[in-house]
């Protein structure tokens, strides 16, 4: 069993900025308060097969995620694939269009996956994180804009 949770947003920076800004995931603290601390292997930039390790806290729970990127088209898509064995896990990515002006359309979004015990938490798993989801995306589009 799995869902999607999705959103878009435009963010006032040019496709180039807004790419190579969201390809490191070293910034994902800034916009998600759920990542405590995150490593990237190996050093250099990211590419297909770089891994991002994380720990997370969800539900007053901490976990211990890793995904890898599985997709880069620069500067238009990046997709990752959670490696990890938790009770939920997510693969997503996200869709970056040019804009007039200099501006992007960015859209974000992950499948969430239940395992185990996970399939009976995934349903409010998925309602919380599509009730974040706008909120979401405007922490991400504000962490952008002041990089």
């Amino acid at each position: 069993m799995s869902g999607l949770f999705e959103v878009s947003v435009e963010v006032d920076r040019p496709v180039e900025e807004v790419f190579a800004y969201l390809a490191d995931g070293r910034h994902d603290p800034e916009f998600s308060p759920r990542v405590l601390e995150i490593t990237k292997v190996p050093d250099g930039p990211t590419a297909v097969g770089t891994v991002f390790r994380s720990t997370v806290k969800d539900a007053g729970l901490k976990t211990s995620r890793q995904f890898r990127i599985t997709r880069m088209e620069a500067p238009r898509t990046i997709r990752w694939s959670e490696q990890s064995k938790n009770l939920i896990t997510a693969e997503g990515g996200y869709d970056l269009e040019p804009l007039p002006g200099g501006r992007t359309r960015v859209r974000i979004f992950n499948v969430l996956d239940g395992h185990g015990l996970g399939r009976l938490l995934l349903g409010p798993a998925l309602r919380a994180a599509r009730k974040d989801a706008p909120d979401f995306g405007r922490r991400i589009k504000a962490a952008v804009e002041r990089f």
